[in-house]
């Protein structure tokens, strides 16, 4: 059945069909997330998990992480290129063909109906640790992709559903908790496995027909909406600039430029004025640069729509060749995914909000990364902080902002787990802007290491405060600090026992005067 003579489906049907898939997602990541072995799944929950039609279109995602998202469908282009058969399993973390960072890795699963593939389930993990110069994968004075972790381009970890050993092995040996590794892995596998078996019995309960009727329909539904809603919107241009503070390598301020034009139903999004691609490792390839583009639509499209590969049509994004939003191999990337991507959806939302009414003032605009690895552990957290205000009200203290979607690490599990103890976890009180509603809050995280460490700091607004809007103030910025000494932005440094890191977290901008309280 082609998709000229497909069939419509009734909307009760598709709704119902809709939701089904949605919920096979959701089920993928409670897999994954239960059978983790490290804290950073099992307890932060950093992964993500979506299913994608045989033409590599995402229909359904859980909610749960945006840049891990948004860049998904590259990945899954990338294996389709290697002729997948059913039953194998692809692993791929390679930032230039599919990936995002290095620490990210990505397995994509066939589903088959027989020998024909009428679909893909993917998930997608943040690892603590996949090798490179320092633990934790993430160092601060990176230059080149290869000093960042182990690359894997698009390796079957699995075919034809026997465990293809050798892959897996030369993973282990290149990274510093290779127990870890396999446990997250497998449990990566099973997530997959599992939609594979849900989406068979979907298909037995419902049909085929109606199955892959509800693949094209979502998508074409989700896109429908989403030009509307652009329509309904003023049509002009917007401009915001903003940046980011160092790159490891150097300290100066590095510009993003944004230039936001709505036309009709479609959204462009000019980065024209964006610096080139630095020596250290802000840098973010177009599938990062996308996917928070992507964010930042969503911010204004109404929550009942649903998310998958409908929202991007609209989406019109111009970028340079080799720029900071466009990296090409072998540029260091690392915190490009966590921080420039962070930073890119700000921009784009501040431009937005010269636009359209309703949207919040700025939030922490940064995930705070902060990478403690010793002899055989790594530790991998980002903080929280304070969301910007909006017409609705205050902002929220102490939450995930923008392109990060995760929960903390406990200080029970982090104590347990690792040489360290939390001297003190708290919100920093009036961080947040004030305005007529007042800004979020930011964290304060101070942490003592039991034992030699390394420690890598990937953060940002420490210098630049977030934005308050409509007469708002701004949120405060943020801190770290080694003992009773500050630390840049980006920082990689040795840590001797009992020396205590702590991480202050920026809070959000507040929202209206406040003479109109």
């Amino acid at each position: 059945m082609t998709v000229g003579d497909q069939r419509r489906l009734d909307p009760v049907t598709l709704s119902v069909l809709s939701s089904a898939l949605s919920g096979i997602a959701e089920e993928m990541g409670a897999v994954l997330i239960r059978g983790a072995y490290s804290s950073n799944i099992k307890e932060r929950r950093d992964c993500s998990a979506a299913l994608f039609d045989a033409r590599g279109r995402m229909v359904a995602q859980a909610e749960h992480i945006p840049v891990h998202l948004g860049a998904m469908p590259e990945a899954v282009a990338a294996v389709m290129k290697r002729d997948p058969r059913p039953g194998d399993v692809f692993a791929i973390n390679d930032p230039f063909s599919g990936g995002t960072h290095l620490p990210d890795i990505t397995l994509v699963s066939p589903i088959a109906l027989g020998d024909e593939v009428i679909g893909y389930a993917v998930t997608r993990a943040h690892h603590s640790d996949v090798g490179g110069m320092s633990p934790g994968s993430m160092p601060a004075g990176s230059r080149s992709i290869f000093q960042e972790g182990l690359i894997i381009p698009p390796l079957r970890l699995v075919r034809e559903g026997e465990e293809v050993v050798d892959v897996l092995e030369l993973i282990q040996a290149n990274v510093r908790t290779p127990d870890v590794r396999r446990g997250d892995l497998r449990a990566q596998i099973a997530a997959n496995r599992l939609a594979e078996v849900r989406l068979r019995e979907l298909i037995e309960r419902r049909g085929r027909e109606d199955v892959e009727a509800v693949f094209t329909e979502v998508v074409a539904y989700t896109e429908r909406r989403t030009r509307e809603t652009l329509r309904e919107l003023p049509d002009g241009t917007a401009k915001a600039v903003s940046e980011i503070e160092g790159d490891g390598v150097a300290d100066e301020d590095i510009p993003i430029e944004v230039r936001v034009t709505i036309d009709g139903d479609e959204l462009r999004i000019d980065f024209e004025g964006t610096a080139d691609a630095v020596a250290g490792n802000v840098n973010c390839t177009i599938a990062v640069t996308r996917s928070a583009c992507l964010f930042a639509l969503r911010v204004v499209l109404p929550k009942d729509i649903p998310a998958n590969a409908g929202s991007f049509a609209p989406l019109d994004i111009r970028v340079r060749e080799r720029s900071l939003v466009c990296a090409r191999r072998p540029s260091a990337v690392v915190a490009g995914n966590v921080e420039t991507s962070q930073r890119v959806a700000d921009t784009v939302l501040l431009a937005l909000s010269q636009l359209v009414d309703g949207l919040p003032a700025q939030g922490q605009g940064t995930m705070n990364n902060v990478i403690i690895g010793g002899d055989g552990w790594t530790y991998y957290e980002t903080i929280g902080g304070g969301q910007g205000a909006s017409p609705r009200g205050p902002g929220p203290s102490g939450v995930h902002v923008g392109m990060s979607n995760t929960l903390n690490t406990p200080i029970e599990a982090l104590e347990m787990e690792y040489p360290m103890r939390v001297e003190s976890y708290e919100l920093v009180d009036g961080s947040g802007g004030d305005g007529r509603h007042h800004g979020g809050d930011g964290i304060e995280r101070v942490i003592r290491v039991l034992e030699p460490a390394t420690l890598s700091l990937l953060t940002d607004r420490r210098r630049h405060e977030p934005a308050g809007l409509e007469g708002g103030g701004p949120g405060r910025r943020g801190e770290n600090r080694l003992n009773d000494r500050p630390l840049a932005p980006k920082a990689t440094c040795e840590l001797s026992e009992g020396d205590v890191v702590s991480v202050r977290t920026p809070g959000g901008g507040g929202w209206g005067s406040a003479d109109d309280e």
